[in-house]
């Protein structure tokens, strides 16, 4: 049954904020409720929470509402919709993969992937690091109907073929362009080299040995988010759409993976505390080159893995955006973890300042 949009009026949205922001002596004590309040009252996001780990103590804080049309609050440790922080998981698995003699950095995808990509230059570097020039196909979705989308998904094979109707847009290694379709091009390689779906080895290289018991990468039709779980909320045509549920294999190995706060928390925790790479392929992975395309100064991007000033020093993360849903995922210069999540997506760029001020708050205060 096609699922019909379920819209909020914008004087709803503001009568329910007004009623759940936190008080001004409340956020003036806390640097995380303020940068959270300022998302939700300012810039009109539906809600946000930020999941902060610091040792062995976990500091939740919220604002705004879960739902807009029940004044339901945002869930403590709720499922989301992860984004391109799902960039992480796969580049992990590829440098895992590279620990094992299977794959090489600096081969080209060719020795992968045979006649996959018109430019046999391309390495599997170039490819998590987007050095590629491979265009990136999401610039190609028609986002005239939502309604379109939501159950459209797509293979793999079909989404680099859209990326390879435009000419590339600089010869690889020469440039830096974000670009989804690298890492579909990378999932690819790893269901080659393994014989398995990458969801299976996420599972079995990351989520069950970490104990990601919410995490995992949904298949064709597995549209349903999990419950307790935000509404994702698209604005459409003046009004709010409810995108929780749809099929996000049109993101795929490019953001399509299902999590937590608190698993992406213990995921990066791992992930730079040395548990999942050998100290090699983890330098390998921050290893970095300028990202200015990303629109913060001072950004540098490695293999999966970002680099972002604070404050404090550095937060090494990822952000994610997809319908419905935009966070930020990471760890601070003192090892404390973070990930601050907004039910809304797409999102301005102000809006987008203020969740790295969010950021900032939660690993730096």
């Amino acid at each position: 049954m096609r699922k019909s949009l379920r819209v909020v009026t914008a004087g709803t949205l503001v009568a329910l904020l007004a009623a759940t922001t936190a008080a001004p002596a409340l956020a003036a004590a806390n640097p995380v409720q303020a940068s959270l309040d300022t998302l939700t009252a300012q810039d009109g996001v539906p809600g946000a929470a930020a999941v902060v780990q610091d040792g062995h103590r976990t500091q939740v804080t919220r604002s705004g509402v879960g739902d807009v049309a029940t004044g339901k609050p945002f869930p403590r440790n709720g499922s989301f919709r992860a984004g391109s922080v799902t960039k992480t998981f796969v580049a992990t698995v590829v440098l895992q993969l590279v620990a094992e003699g299977r794959v090489r950095l600096d081969a080209p995808v060719a020795r992968y992937l045979p006649g996959l990509l018109p430019d046999e230059r391309i390495t599997v570097r170039q490819l998590l690091q987007h050095t590629s020039g491979l265009y990136n196909y999401t610039d190609d979705l028609d986002r005239s109907d939502p309604e379109a989308l939501r159950h459209r998904g797509a293979e793999p094979a079909e989404l680099v073929a859209m990326a390879l109707k435009h000419p590339a847009l600089f010869p690889p290694g020469t440039n830096w362009s974000y670009s989804n379709t690298n890492y579909i091009v990378a999932g690819m390689i790893v269901e080659k080299v393994t014989g398995h779906a990458l969801a299976a080895e996420i599972a079995h290289r990351i989520t069950r040995p970490l104990g990601l018991h919410d995490t995992y990468l949904p298949g064709r039709g597995d549209e349903k988010l999990p419950s307790p779980h935000a509404v994702g909320y698209l604005p459409f045509a003046g009004k709010l759409v409810d995108f929780s549920d749809f099929d996000a294999t049109i993101a795929g190995a490019a953001g399509g993976l299902v999590s937590t706060p608190a698993d992406l928390d213990r995921f990066y925790g791992a992930l730079l505390g040395g548990r999942l790479l050998r100290p090699a392929e983890l330098a390998e992975m921050r290893r970095t080159v300028p990202a200015p395309g990303l629109g913060i100064p001072g950004a540098r991007y490695g293999l999966g893995l970002g680099s972002i000033p604070v404050s404090c020093g550095v937060v090494w993360g990822h952000e994610g955006g997809i319908i419905g849903f935009t966070n930020f995922a990471g760890v601070g210069p003192d090892g404390r973890r973070a990930t601050v999540v907004l039910n809304e997506n797409p999102t301005p760029a102000e809006t987008n300042n203020h969740l790295l001020t969010a950021v900032d708050a939660a690993v730096c205060s």
